[in-house]
């Protein structure tokens, strides 16, 4: 049974209207703008990771883990000042996709709820967003392993 039909003729009436003045959202626009801005983001994670080893003498299997510790800095350095909100504005998906998106609602859910104290407020709120994170990301890990040993021994 269709939604619409259940609606009385005056909720149906300022459906219409109100479709009539939802402003309509530029999707294409909006996901060029993500995949640019996330593709340069990534650059910019590269950059550095190359950095790492051309001049801290890291190998390319070595420079992954500094490369994300610095990115998850300065995304939290930006977003304690302020700058990272605006770009996340601009950005889009393209700037929450990243593992910048992961620092930047970590330190957001940190500033927010600091009044509350830095066990309750900052802690449990912080890691009310990284539970469910890491869980995915374990799980995802469990299920890639246990695909590979099914199918290529290991």
């Amino acid at each position: 049974m269709d939604k619409d039909s259940k609606l009385t003729p005056s909720q149906q009436e300022y459906k219409k209207l109100a479709g009539k003045h939802e402003i309509k959202r530029p999707v294409l626009k909006n996901c060029v703008k993500a995949f640019i801005i996330g593709g340069l983001v990534c650059t910019f994670g590269q950059i550095i990771q190359n950095g790492f080893v051309a001049y801290f003498d890291f190998t390319e299997k070595t420079a992954g883990d500094p490369t994300v510790a610095t990115l998850v800095f300065i995304a939290s350095l930006l977003t304690g000042l302020g700058i990272y909100d605006r770009f996340g504005q601009f950005a889009g998906a393209g700037s929450a996709v990243p593992v910048t998106g992961f620092a930047n609602a970590m330190a957001s859910a940190a500033i927010e709820h600091r009044t509350e104290g830095y066990v309750l407020g900052v802690g449990g709120n912080m890691f009310k967003l990284a539970g469910s994170v890491i869980v995915f990301g374990v799980f995802a890990a469990f299920v890639i392993v246990l695909v590979k040993y099914l199918f290529f021994g290991l």
